[in-house]
């Protein structure tokens, strides 16, 4: 496993960015806007971990700002840690056994989601390429908030 990011969300992107990069520092190495989804993705290194960062040798900050705006409550600010895992469904096997709910499942191959026992939210992404689809997971719905 690898730690990758940690994601928080972010309701004033311009403010945002004037505290993790003019003041703090930090670097902006990759941005992801989705007109459909309505969201922006800024992934940030810091200082001189820019060039291992964009090879995901490196934990990156990933700011999240919904062009809608939206209050957060709970912690949905803060919104996930994230890891590469060599085999996703292996993985959520082995935690779902361990008695982890598998809140977004990995039907794609790709990607799931499961709560800390604090509640915190977690990513786990396939390393490389996608696996093929195989159930149970295909079909598995979500379960609770991820």
């Amino acid at each position: 496993m690898k730690y990758l990011h940690t994601m928080v969300r972010v309701s004033n992107l311009d403010e945002s960015l004037n505290f993790y990069c003019k003041l703090l520092g930090m670097k902006e190495i990759q941005r992801y806007d989705s007109e459909q989804g309505r969201f922006t993705l800024i992934f940030l290194a810091a200082p001189g971990d820019e060039e291992s960062a964009r090879d995901t040798k490196t934990p990156t900050l990933e700011l999240t700002h919904n062009w809608d705006p939206e209050e957060y409550h709970g912690g949905r600010n803060f919104g996930h840690l994230a890891f590469a895992v060599d085999d996703i469904y292996a993985t959520c096997e082995r935690l779902q056994a361990g008695g982890v709910t598998i809140n977004r499942p990995p039907r794609d191959g790709h990607m799931a989601f499961v709560r800390s026992p604090d509640n915190i939210s977690v990513e786990l992404l396939q390393a490389g390429s996608a696996l093929p689809a195989t159930e149970p997971w295909a079909s598995a719905q979500n379960i609770g908030e991820w």
